[in-house]
Order: C-alpha cells, then structure tokens, then sequence
C-alpha cells in the first residue's frame, strides 16, 4: 500500500495555476479565503458568488480574479487553506505519522468545534461535490485517498496489523466517516454533539477490536 508523506497532500494542480503570493499579498489572500469559506459554507459553491466575497473584503470582482485567477482555482484554495489549517500548529505543519495520528484526529475534532466557519464550507462543499462534474470532485476524491491510506497506516501501528489486511482498512473507514458525519450532526445541533468524545470512544473501540481478533 502506498503511503502518502504528507498530509495535507501537495497543491494540487488547479491551484498551482494560481497566481502564487508574494510578502505584500498574502494577507490579502487570506482575507479572501476567510471570506470565500464563509461565502461557500453559506451558500454552496455553485450559489456564492465572486461578488459577495469581494464585498466582504472590500475589493472588486477583479481584485480576487487577480489573486486566484477564476472561481474554480479560489474554490480548491479555499479547500486547501482548510487542510492547512487541520495542521497549522504542528511542527512541519504536516499530520503525524503512524499510532500518533490517531490522538491528532481526536485533537482535530476538538478543534473543529471551535472554527464553525471552515467546518461549515468543508461540509457543504464535500456534499456538493458528489455531483457530477463539480470543480471539487477530484480534490475530495484524491483527499480520501490519501488520508484512507494514512488511517489505514496509524491504525495497523496501533493494533500491530498489516495495512494490508482488509479488517484494518474498514477500520479506517470507520473513523474518517465518524469524523464527517459528527461534523455534520454538529452543524445542526452544537450541544447534541460531543465532536471530540465520539470520535475517542470509536478510535479506542477500533483499536481494542483489532488486537483482539
């Protein structure tokens, strides 16, 4: 099984094609993907307009075209800008590897309680992105294979398992859905949902069951 490096994974091409930041404008680039994961987490991607995110940050339509050169390229920055900061305060700001990244899933989702803003675009753009044909296809796609393969990894160094043994690559499974599908029960209802709580109980039970088989 091929194991990614790193994760979040490399740029992927359609924001490579982006213009890249200098010094002077990676702030502003900031403001802008603050504002475009609000803008999409509110209204999807195909409803939330250029317009709307330039206003928020006081720029014109064109002033964001000039940073991230279309809306599809904005759209996967946005995506990737999510992923970066899943990682921001690790040292490399990269996700551990093997048994570790396991305790840094739970940690994640105490943190993703406390930025409802990027988990709001996460989601609504993860559930558009099963259509047909939607600029973010490919990123969501590439991104559970990637991170299936790093859980897959974590879990077999935790239970002393093969990654290749198909029981251990269910369990991955298991927990990225557990993380998505709290994600979205939070949404709806903040105080029914233990983000942090339920994703321990099932990484420990995971665990636990595969030693023992």
């Amino acid at each position: 099984m091929s194991i990614p490096e790193y994760w979040p994974a490399p740029a992927s091409s359609g924001a490579a094609r982006a213009q890249r930041p200098s010094r002077r404008s990676g702030q502003r680039r900031a403001e802008i993907l603050r504002a475009a994961t609000a803008v999409f987490g509110e209204r999807g991607y195909a409803n939330g307009s250029l317009n709307e995110i330039a206003e928020r940050v006081g720029m014109t339509h064109a002033g964001v075209l000039h940073h991230f050169g279309s809306k599809e390229q904005l759209l996967i920055a946005v995506l990737e800008y999510r992923d970066d900061a899943d990682v921001a305060e690790l040292e490399g700001h990269h996700a551990p590897r093997g048994a570790a990244l396991l305790d840094h899933l739970v940690e994640t989702a105490q943190n993703n309680a406390e930025r409802r803003g990027i988990v709001q675009g996460y989601t609504a753009l993860l559930g558009e992105s099963v259509t047909e044909e939607h600029p973010a296809r490919q990123f969501f796609t590439d991104r559970y294979t990637g991170l299936r393969d790093m859980v897959t990894s974590a879990i077999a160094d935790a239970t002393g398992r093969s990654a290749d043994d198909p029981l251990v690559s269910s369990a991955a499974s298991v927990v990225i859905a557990t993380m998505d599908g709290l994600q979205t029960q939070w949404l709806l209802d903040p105080s029914s949902v233990d983000m942090r709580e339920a994703v321990r109980l099932t990484v420990e039970a995971l665990v636990a069951r595969l030693r023992q088989a």
